[in-house]
């Protein structure tokens, strides 16, 4: 039994054949390898290395669009939270406490999506009854929308 679908069974365009994942869940799955790998050489400092700086590097990488929200996401966490770690997961700017990813920004340029992701760990704080986001489609940021994105990350770490 293969594992191949033709695109009428899973994604792609007709004809083509869909192994599991796409060129960019492979890299992403890539990029956390390295991650890994780099904290690892990290050793005991690894929780004080600064990562930072390699957050900052892969926002100047991206994309415009995708920059200038992920900056101002950057900047919003950074006042919102100051206690969590900027780190890389998946490729992408994520802050932790005590090594572990509480949310996460996802550039659309990153999986070729319309829309830019604020996503949430199942660490965040934003329990709300039986239903409640762990995700948001980012497209442009208003002051608005600058402060309940600083209310779910102070939410998110409370």
């Amino acid at each position: 039994m293969s594992s191949s679908k033709t695109s009428a069974e899973g994604n792609g365009t007709a004809g083509e054949k869909y192994d599991g994942f796409t060129d960019e869940e492979r890299g992403a799955m890539k990029e956390r390898a390295q991650e890994l790998k780099k904290g690892a050489r990290r050793g005991s400092r690894g929780a004080k290395a600064d990562t930072e700086s390699e957050v900052l590097a892969k926002i100047a990488e991206m994309p415009e669009a995708d920059r200038v929200l992920a900056e101002r996401i950057h900047a919003i966490a950074k006042e919102a939270a100051p206690e969590l770690t900027p780190k890389l997961w998946y490729g992408m700017p994520a802050y932790a406490r005590d090594g572990k990813v509480v949310f996460f920004f996802q550039s659309a340029q990153k999986f070729k999506s319309r829309y830019a992701t604020l996503g949430f760990s199942d660490l965040a704080a934003l329990d709300d009854g039986a239903f409640w986001a762990t995700s948001y489609a980012l497209t442009d940021l208003t002051g608005a929308d600058e402060a309940r994105i600083a209310d779910l990350i102070k939410r998110a770490v409370s």
